[in-house]
């Protein structure tokens, strides 16, 4: 056997694992695709890297953080590839949350009708963020606390707090001045 071919015992745990995961946390990344995708074509294609790269990551899963961890972790940073991706593919600008609080409302008009529509506007205006403050307020929707955000992002819980925060605050006021996106 050459070196760094994982072995048949090797597999079948890498196998298990991702199993145990996409069971117990297919919603979630789900709604993470849904989170981070608009299109329903790019978003099921978001959804496999997804999947692949959780597969992918648990050859090298070694405990020392837990399963729900490992999954929002790899689930993110892939989501993040994606995005920065598409946004090059389409010459998008990333917007910063100094951006998205500074700019002017394009969409004057009178806010949208239905919770429906209400939750698009919401996510386009999140879909709009920088990846890691993307990956902080999902995670938060997502009923993650700043200690677990912490340990996925690699920020310090009251770093991660104060984000919330400012996050939530930003798209608070952007909501309700009606905009739907940031130029």
């Amino acid at each position: 056997m050459k070196a760094g071919q994982p072995t048949v015992a090797a597999e079948s745990s890498q196998d298990d694992l991702y199993r145990q995961a996409a069971a117990g946390f297919g919603d979630a990344l789900d709604r993470l695709a849904r989170a981070y995708e608009a299109d329903a074509d790019t978003r099921r294609d978001l959804l496999q890297e997804i999947h692949f790269a959780l597969w992918r990551s648990f050859g090298g899963f070694d405990g020392r953080c837990s399963l729900r961890t490992w999954v929002y972790r790899v689930a993110h940073n892939a989501a993040a590839s994606h995005v920065i991706r598409q946004r090059r593919a389409n010459a998008a600008v990333l917007v910063g949350l100094e951006e998205i609080e500074a700019a002017p409302d394009p969409n004057d008009g009178p806010l949208a009708a239905g919770r429906r529509e209400a939750l698009e506007r919401l996510l386009a205006l999140i879909r709009q963020l920088k990846p890691l403050d993307l990956q902080i307020i999902f995670s938060y929707l997502e009923g993650l606390d700043a200690a677990s955000i912490g340990e996925i992002t690699g920020l310090s819980p009251g770093n991660v707090a104060t984000k919330i925060h400012r996050i939530k605050t930003i798209l608070t006021r952007q909501f309700h001045a009606g905009g739907s996106h940031v130029e």
